[in-house]
């Protein structure tokens, strides 16, 4: 399957990420010592399932690297167009797709094995969109200073992913929709509100379970649904604001901390085995001569 990478974002002046990009692009604001989208890239590059990789905003001077393939397409202007042009570029790929992961380029804790556990998941079916939340606690046991927004249900409160998989005939139908959609993103109770204003109002009143949202919203669009509900936080910890930049430098730093002590520890263990002296076998008794 295909990786699309979003990465066209670049802060304004009043963007609260505006001073850490300097006018450049969200996606190679640092953290750690490498642009944030090289940690997605890394990611897609250990994944198993993934064949190629299309980032979309960026250019190779950016100097990105992944394992995989990897492909640039410029920044079309809206986020609808970017997929759309990035879907069009993997059929170019591979016409026989027909599948594609969405990612964003703000979530640097991802890893690959959790990249292949979403592909491996939303293949047990043959449905449009695979559309991954993650549960509140699930969020503020990983990142209790996260702060993100979440949409209440009958049965629990959640966030949205920002890795998913869609069809690739998502990208020509139902157009508009979409595009209100995408555009309403970071709002539940505006998402709900295109799909219809009776859905507005029973997620208000969490009226709604998770699975009636989705056959909900799914009727309403015309596509078959299904949510993927994350046990992991990190594909769910986008980066939108400081603090959560600062939450993400942090905690990738000490990840990094502790893999270096753990491989100082395991060299100096295998070095001790090494250095460790072989014992001299004793010689052989001289028998007594008895003539």
């Amino acid at each position: 399957m295909d990786a699309i990478v979003t990465a066209g974002g670049v802060p304004l002046p009043g963007d609260p990420l505006y001073v850490y990009s300097n006018g450049n692009s969200k996606a190679l604001i640092d953290i750690s010592g490498k642009p944030m989208v090289q940690w997605v890239l890394d990611a897609l590059g250990e994944s198993k399932k993934v064949d190629n990789v299309i980032v979309i905003g960026l250019s190779p001077k950016s100097g990105l690297t992944c394992k995989k393939p990897l492909h640039y397409i410029s920044n079309q202007g809206r986020m609808l167009a970017n997929i759309v042009t990035g879907v069009n570029k993997s059929l170019e790929l591979n016409k026989k797709n027909e599948y594609v992961l969405i990612v964003s380029s703000d979530i640097p804790a991802i890893k690959g094995d959790m990249v292949d556990w979403l592909i491996n998941t939303s293949m047990e079916t043959k449905d449009d969109l695979y559309y991954g939340v993650c549960p509140r606690e699930v969020m503020e046991t990983r990142y209790p200073t996260s702060k993100r927004t979440y949409t209440k249900l009958k049965e629990m409160e959640l966030c949205g992913a920002d890795i998913n998989v869609i069809h690739v005939s998502m990208t020509t139908d139902h157009l508009d929709t979409w595009e209100q959609l995408i555009g309403n993103r970071k709002s539940p109770l505006r998402q709900a509100a295109v799909i219809g204003w009776d859905t507005l109002f029973q997620l208000a009143t969490r009226q709604f379970t998770l699975q009636g949202l989705v056959e909900r919203a799914s009727q309403r669009i015309g596509i078959k649904g299904r949510a993927i509900v994350w046990d992991k936080a990190e594909p769910c910890m986008d980066v939108d604001k400081p603090h959560q930049l600062e939450l993400m430098r942090e905690d990738i730093a000490s990840q990094l901390q502790k893999a270096a002590k753990a491989e100082k520890k395991a060299a100096t263990a295998a070095k001790k085995v090494t250095a460790k002296p072989v014992a001299a076998k004793p010689k052989p008794k001289a028998k007594a001569n008895n003539k």
